[in-house]
């Protein structure tokens, strides 16, 4: 039997004022009755809310989990901008507490474990609602619904489907990247075995960047390569069990001549140990940093092309190609904004309790890219 959602308290709690959190608070602002940021310390809360031009409308605070747990109340928000890592110890509070849970990263196995005592508890536990992961199930919910309308759900047929995101220097430099985030993060991701669908078989690439690709969108050359595991994606995109997939990957976007630039990095990882690897973090941290002159650029492209056994076919394309601004990166309107939306829906008690990974279906996703479009986060969509 599921659990009755805890009703929204009205308050949210801001739990990062670090590089994401953009315009998406003050957007919260404007939905919640009350709205608190916490930062390490009050001052850099408030400098954080002076920043955002957001003096006053919201409270600062400085954070522990316990102090936040001290504030905690039924059917408060709690949004996480803080590291991977700390948010299933975040989440236990708010459980323990019952307010309900969102964040941008994707769904941990400690997360996981804490999901049936979240649902029992009527507390939302929102994940993957930013941008990649975000706004790329939401473009793919979409184009899976419009190629299930036009081949059929239950008809035989094969599919390619690519979704490729990347957060790139807007004017290129030699190094064709600039770090915006932790760059001990994207040196970690390469070293990580990718698992996707290629030419219809379950493919492993034990270095990612090996399996770098030229990928051209709208007559610009990138390059692009497999991230993480995409196949359990099949499934949770609900894709029908009569599509074969002939391609199926989740990767990173990268400029062009991005891998002959970092080849001496890609030598390092190759022969280097952990402690080497931190070390090289920190060094291409100080040699390639984003600074206040810089602007950043998002790229997101999503596409689908199915054919059907009947020889009928249907293809489509989402792009979000979004330049930042001296008030805002790309990047921090794209998570911010995303996972704002997010909170929105909590508040008006629209969302189930237990977890969920941005909209998870059709309808919804629909919905959403229209609130977001409304909203500055603009995209194309293509069919044919």
């Amino acid at each position: 039997m599921t659990s009755e959602v805890t009703a929204a308290s009205g308050t949210v709690h801001w739990i990062g004022a670090g590089l994401s959190t953009g315009s998406g608070l003050a957007t919260t602002c404007d939905a919640a009755d009350r709205v608190r940021l916490w930062h390490r310390t009050e001052e850099r809360a408030a400098r954080g809310l002076e920043a955002l031009g957001l003096t006053g409308r919201a409270e600062p605070r400085a954070y522990t989990r316990e102090a936040l747990a001290a504030e905690l109340a039924p059917g408060d928000v709690v949004v996480s901008m803080l590291p991977a890592p700390e948010h299933a110890p975040l989440l236990a509070v708010c459980v323990e507490r019952g307010a309900h849970f969102a964040c941008s990263s994707y769904v941990s196995d400690a997360v996981l474990d804490q999901v049936p005592a979240a649902e029992a508890a009527g507390v939302v536990v929102l994940t993957e609602c930013g941008l990649d992961p975000g706004i790329d199930h939401l473009f793919a919910h979409s184009l899976i619904a419009r190629a299930e309308a036009e081949i059929g759900a239950g008809s035989a047929a094969s599919y390619r489907l690519t979704s490729y995101c990347g957060g790139i220097p807007a004017v290129p430099n030699d190094f064709k990247y600039r770090f915006s985030w932790a760059p001990a993060g994207v040196l970690n991701a390469l070293r990580s075995p990718a698992r996707y669908v290629e030419d219809g078989t379950e493919t492993t690439a034990d270095r990612p960047w090996e399996a770098t690709r030229p990928h051209l969108i709208d007559g610009e050359t990138f390059e692009v390569y497999p991230n993480r595991d995409s196949v359990p994606f099949v499934e949770q995109y609900g894709l029908p069990g009569t599509w074969k997939p002939e391609t199926f990957v989740r990767g990173t976007l990268r400029l062009d001549g991005w891998l002959r630039a970092w080849d001496a990095v890609f030598e390092e990882l190759k022969a280097g140990d952990d402690r080497r690897i931190t070390a090289l973090a920190q060094e291409l941290a100080k040699t390639y940093p984003t600074t206040d002159a810089d602007r950043d650029r998002v790229v997101l492209a999503v596409s689908l092309d199915v054919r059907g056994g009947s020889g009928a076919t249907w293809s489509g394309r989402y792009l979000l190609d979004l330049v930042g601004t001296a008030e805002e990166s790309a990047m921090a309107r794209c998570v911010s904004r995303t996972l704002a939306l997010g909170v929105r829906h909590i508040l008006d008690d629209s969302l189930p309790p237990g977890l969920g990974r941005a909209a998870e279906t059709a309808q919804r996703s629909e919905q959403w890219l229209a609130e977001l479009a409304r909203e500055g986060v603009p995209f194309t969509l293509r069919t044919g």
